[in-house]
C-alpha cells in the first residue's frame, strides 16, 4: 500500500529550506553536560538560609544595601521629597525651604504664584526645569501638582552627642520627642527652641516625626540654624545624656512636680515630649529624672505637642534668666 505518498503534496520537495531533521546535530549536548555540585544553601541567593547567614543590615552586595537581603531599611527610603501645588511650593520657597529643583509644566498658565516662585528660584539661583505633565504627573505620584513641583534635599541629621558640648554659649538645653509623627508639631518645637535659647532637638530613628518640607515651613526659618539629630534607640540616647551630666525630664499632665516650681531649671536639661494621645513611654517616663506637668484648668485635658513644648521652654527661660 503507498500510503498518501501518491497524494499531491504529500512529499517534501528537496528544494525546502527546512529539510528533513535526522538527529539533534549535538543541539542538546550542552544541556546533557553536568555543571558540577549544588551549591549549599547558604551560598544560594534566593535561598533564605543566605539571607541568614548574611551579616545584619548588609544586601547581597554586603554593602548594607537592605534588611536580610534586598529590601533597604525604612529610614533610607526617604531620600528627597517632592512638594507639589501652587499654594505648597510658594509656601515652601517663601519659608526658605531647601529646594534642589523647581519642576515647571510646559505652557504653564501663569499667575502670580508662579511668577513669584519664579522670582524666588532666580533670586535663590534655584535651577528651574521645564517639564512635560506627563514626567511631572510621574514625579509628584499623581498629586494635583497644578503645573508647579520642588524637589527639597534629604535633611542632614546631626548627631544628638553634637549637643554635648562644654563650649557652647548658655546651659545646655536639648528637646527630644517620643512618639511625635506630626511634622508641624516638631517644625513649632523647633521653633520655641530657637525663640528661648535651646540647642537641638532630638528625633527617634524610627515611628517618629522627620525633617519634612511641612516641618520646615511651620519652624518659620529656625530649622536653619537649630539642629535636629536623630537617635537610634531614644532611651538609650537619653541615658547617655544622664552620664553627661544633664537632668532628663519628661511632660505628662500626671507629673511629680508643677513647672513653676522646677527646680533643675538651672542645669542642663533634656526636656522629652510625648505625644498627645499616648504621652511618654514607659521605658522613656523611667529614664528621666522628674516628671513635669503645666498646671491648667480642669476644662482642658491636654495641651498640644507643640504648645506644651514652648510654655516649658518659656518658663526654663524666665526662671535661667533670674526673672522667676
Amino acid at each position: 500500500m503507498a500510503g498518501n505518498s501518491s497524494r499531491r503534496g504529500a512529499v517534501r520537495r528537496s528544494g525546502s529550506k527546512k529539510g528533513a531533521i535526522v538527529g539533534s546535530g549535538g543541539q542538546r549536548r550542552k544541556g546533557l553536560e553536568g555543571k558540577g555540585p549544588t551549591p549549599k544553601a547558604a551560598e544560594r541567593p534566593n535561598h533564605k538560609a543566605y539571607k541568614k547567614a548574611r551579616p545584619a543590615g548588609t544586601g547581597r552586595d554586603g554593602g548594607g544595601s537592605g534588611r536580610g537581603g534586598s529590601r533597604p531599611p525604612r529610614r533610607e527610603r526617604a531620600s528627597s521629597e517632592i512638594v507639589a501645588g501652587r499654594n505648597a511650593v510658594v509656601e515652601a520657597l517663601r519659608a526658605e525651604v531647601p529646594v534642589v529643583t523647581l519642576y515647571i509644566a510646559g505652557r504653564i498658565e501663569s499667575d502670580d504664584r508662579v511668577k513669584e516662585a519664579l522670582k524666588i528660584a532666580a533670586e535663590r539661583t534655584i535651577p528651574v526645569l521645564e517639564t512635560p505633565r506627563g514626567e511631572l504627573d510621574r514625579l509628584t505620584d499623581g498629586a494635583v501638582h497644578q503645573g508647579l513641583a520642588i524637589q527639597v534635599p534629604p535633611y542632614a541629621y546631626a548627631h544628638p552627642s553634637d549637643f554635648v558640648d562644654p563650649e557652647a554659649p548658655g546651659i545646655p538645653l536639648v528637646v527630644a520627642l517620643d512618639g511625635i509623627t506630626d511634622p508641624r508639631n516638631l517644625g513649632a518645637i523647633i521653633r520655641s527652641v530657637g525663640a528661648f535659647g535651646g540647642h537641638g532637638v532630638v528625633v527617634p530613628a524610627r515611628r517618629s516625626v522627620g525633617m519634612t518640607a511641612s516641618a520646615w515651613k511651620t519652624s518659620a526659618g529656625a530649622a536653619a540654624r537649630i539642629p535636629v539629630a536623630q537617635a537610634n534607640n531614644l532611651t538609650t540616647t537619653l541615658k547617655e545624656y544622664r552620664k553627661a551630666g544633664f537632668f532628663v525630664i519628661g511632660l505628662d499632665m500626671d507629673g511629680d512636680v508643677d513647672l513653676p516650681g522646677l527646680e533643675l531649671s538651672s542645669e542642663p536639661l533634656v526636656v522629652v515630649v510625648g505625644s498627645e494621645g499616648k504621652g511618654l513611654s514607659r521605658l522613656v517616663r523611667e529614664t528621666c529624672d522628674q516628671i513635669v506637668s503645666i498646671p491648667m484648668s480642669s476644662s482642658a485635658e491636654s495641651l498640644n505637642a507643640g504648645i506644651a513644648a514652648g510654655v516649658t521652654l518659656y518658663e526654663i527661660a524666665r526662671r535661667r534668666s533670674g526673672r522667676g
